[in-house]
């Protein structure tokens, strides 16, 4: 369960709207490169059921991140859960730290919010 501050806190920057953004910020949304998000909507099809809603909705959920998370935090924090399901005493700094945990807090709101407009029905 998400915690409601944190999530209210994710649902205000959904209030921006695409028209104030700048020619920057459109361009900051554009920097993840075509097979991160490949990757990402693949793997999400597959937990969701590989069908064309289950497309559509995953392909909403990388478009959504990629507005609130740069891609540098994506991959930090991608590559922080892939480190944690190492074993053994170096892989500790991606579990016990509170720099690896910002990281996948980023990420995890960033895909709270994302599941809230991607994968509500009516949305």
């Amino acid at each position: 369960m998400i915690p409601a501050a944190l999530l209210a806190g994710g649902l205000a920057l959904l209030e921006a709207t695409p028209a104030a953004q700048t020619v920057a910020e459109r361009a900051a949304v554009n920097d993840y490169p075509t097979e991160a998000r490949a990757e990402y909507v693949f793997a999400c099809m597959a937990a969701n059921g590989n069908s064309r809603k289950a497309l559509t909705e995953c392909a909403c959920t990388i478009d959504h991140i990629a507005t609130v998370l740069p891609y540098e935090g994506y991959v930090a924090a991608e590559t922080v859960l892939r480190m944690r399901q190492t074993t053994g005493e170096r892989a500790t700094v991606f579990r016990d730290t509170t720099f690896a945990n910002e990281f996948v807090d980023h990420l995890r709101l960033a895909a709270a919010e994302a599941e809230i407009l991607c994968f509500t029905p009516g949305n």
